[in-house]
């Protein structure tokens, strides 16, 4: 299967294994809340021409093109698939690919995934050959925001992740780090970074070089209609977040309203950050966000996302539709 795949400069600013139970805790899933893999769940999942005039997008092996940057910072590709089950596949293989590179340089896996339909997406690591060979037991799984709420309601991301992924697979479960749900928001967030500063001391997370902040492998984000990614919604305040690694929100314009969040500082220090859009219903977003919008507008929050190493942008072809 070919899919488009179309390579830009940045064109926007960017703004050990072993853990103690007590850095467990902090992340709000004290050892006894983490044995949601039971011996028996565990062993069942094992188991263009010229785009800047033309805009044209050809259905190539490889296409590429640049746009002006204000900052050479990361690397933006965009791939487009005809289907969404050929974009879960390309995902699959892309996040093997990096827990295979990290899983080596490293001894760890730090993997930020969203809610949403991202974790369908992920569906084709859960069979051969992924399944087999991924060394899912380096895997430390974190979240880069949270509805507050308790984690076997159907709102949560953690539930989410846990019904269609995470009871599927051999992650080891003090490697995965959801929030204290007896928490009001601020507080969870609070206990979030605090957990997250445990683990950079640690050296399970790697530290940026350049910003100071945490250095997650991959991240896997969504976008909303909106434009919104993570719990960051287009004109509201915590867009502009300098200082936090791990903030709250008590006013979400998408229900439920009480969230926690990670900060831009945190989203844009990561060495790699896929971005997965699927549906035609968010076309005229990505047209904004990777077409030419109005020099005056505002950028989404989409647009703000410019990790220190590769962005890549997974659309299925509704998705890419008015590109």
């Amino acid at each position: 299967m070919a899919a488009l795949s179309l390579s830009f400069s940045p064109t926007f600013l960017r703004s050990s294994s072993t853990i103690s139970s007590s850095v467990r805790s902090l992340c709000g899933l004290p050892l006894s809340k983490l044995s949601f893999l039971s011996a028996d769940r565990s062993l069942a999942g094992l188991g263009l021409g010229k785009a800047e005039t033309s805009r044209r997008f050809q259905l190539r092996r490889t296409k590429a093109f640049s746009t002006a940057g204000m900052a050479a910072t990361a690397e933006k590709k965009v791939e487009v698939f005809d289907t969404e089950e050929d974009l879960a596949v390309s995902l699959a293989k892309y996040t093997a690919d990096l827990s295979d590179k990290f899983g080596k340089e490293r001894g760890s896996f730090t993997v930020v995934v969203s809610g949403g339909s991202l974790i369908k997406s992920l569906r084709k690591l859960l069979e051969p050959p992924y399944i087999d060979s991924i060394e899912w037991s380096k895997w430390h799984v974190f979240w880069v925001d949270e509805r507050v709420v308790p984690k076997d309601h159907d709102d949560s991301n953690y539930k989410l992740a846990f019904d269609l992924f995470l009871s599927q697979v051999p992650i080891l479960p003090g490697n995965v780090y959801a929030i204290n749900d007896a928490l009001s928001a601020e507080g969870a967030a609070d206990d979030y970074e605090t957990c997250l500063k445990h683990l950079v001391n640690s050296g399970v997370i790697a530290k940026s070089e350049a910003s100071g902040f945490p250095k997650f492998d991959l991240q896997l984000l969504g976008m909303g209609p909106d434009g919104h990614v993570a719990s960051l919604f287009p004109g509201h305040p915590l867009c502009k977040e300098s200082k936090k690694w791990v903030t709250h929100i008590l006013d979400s314009p998408k229900p439920p309203p009480e969230r926690i969040t990670f900060t831009f500082p945190v989203i844009n220090s990561s060495a790699n950050i896929a971005l997965v859009v699927c549906g035609g219903g968010k076309a005229d977003v990505v047209q904004r966000a990777l077409g030419n919008s109005g020099k005056n507008e505002e950028p989404l929050p989409c647009q703000l996302v410019s990790p220190e190493g590769e962005l890549k942008w997974f659309l299925d072809k509704s998705a890419a539709s008015k590109l």
